[in-house]
């Protein structure tokens, strides 16, 4: 896989991740709360690493 396609599918990432946190917002989402935030903490690590392997590209 080159860096170009791992760009594109972490700006992918990106953008569900704006989802995800718009469904923290939802006052009904019970346990699922938990399961989300696992996600966004997911999504973020995965951005910071990389950001540490690929520090000269912007997303």
């Amino acid at each position: 896989m080159d860096a170009q396609t791992i760009k594109e599918q972490i700006a992918q990432i990106q953008s569900k991740r704006e989802y995800l946190l718009s469904l923290l917002e939802q006052p009904n989402l019970g346990t699922l709360r938990i399961d989300v935030n696992q996600a966004l903490e997911e999504m973020d690590e995965l951005i910071d690493e990389y950001r540490r392997t690929f520090p000269e590209t912007e997303i």
